[in-house]
């Protein structure tokens, strides 16, 4: 136990500047969700680019790849979010049985497809976890996007395997932020799930 904290401790000290500020917006992106607050978007625009640097340079290209579908989702997410005069703001609802099916296949699609791009065509050497993470991610941030309180339970998957994962890479602050990631979603959709309610 002692060598596991030695080790968090050495990698917490070689941690980037870089780093630190993505995981700051990370956080304070996910708070936003929480809140139901349009800032989640360009909070979460800061971090995501920063990530698709610092994931191409750690070999993880499926997060790498995941970052630039959150900035996609993130512009597509603040649009719709937007309260405007011409459209109401959307709520919060719940997946169809119909839209839980999709749901279900966009992650095994998404899983099938990553891997073969992980396993083949780059020198990742951690093909299914990545994998595993992203196409969660994948889901999770669809669903955010379109209000649905299922994206809660997809990011708290990606977010338990994420603290692994980001540990064995040597990003302890990132590692941290997944964990708090697990809290916050957790937070979220039991805020989501009374708002829900109460419509």
């Amino acid at each position: 136990m002692n060598e596991f904290f030695s080790q968090l401790l050495e990698q917490m000290y070689q941690t980037t500047w870089l780093e630190a500020v993505a995981v700051f917006f990370g956080l304070l992106s996910v708070w936003y969700s929480k809140q139901e607050n349009i800032l989640v978007y360009p909070t979460g625009i800061v971090s995501v680019l920063i990530y698709i640097y610092l994931t191409l340079e750690y070999k993880l290209y499926a997060d790498m790849g995941i970052n630039g579908y959150y900035f996609v989702m993130s512009v597509y997410g603040w649009y719709h979010w937007t309260d405007s005069e011409n459209k109401p703001q959307i709520p919060i609802t719940s997946n169809s049985k119909k839209q839980n099916v999709i749901s279900i296949l966009f992650f095994i699609v998404s899983f099938i497809v990553i891997r073969t791009v992980l396993v083949y065509f780059t020198d990742s050497d951690v093909p299914n976890w990545d994998s595993i993470t992203s196409s969660f991610a994948l889901v999770g941030m669809w669903l955010m996007a379109e209000k649905k309180i299922e994206n809660w339970i997809a990011w708290i998957i990606a977010d338990i395997i994420s603290v692994p994962l980001y540990l064995y890479k040597g990003l302890p602050f990132t590692a941290f932020q997944f964990f708090v990631f697990t809290v916050l979603a957790t937070w979220g959709y039991f805020s989501w799930r009374k708002t829900l309610l109460k419509s």
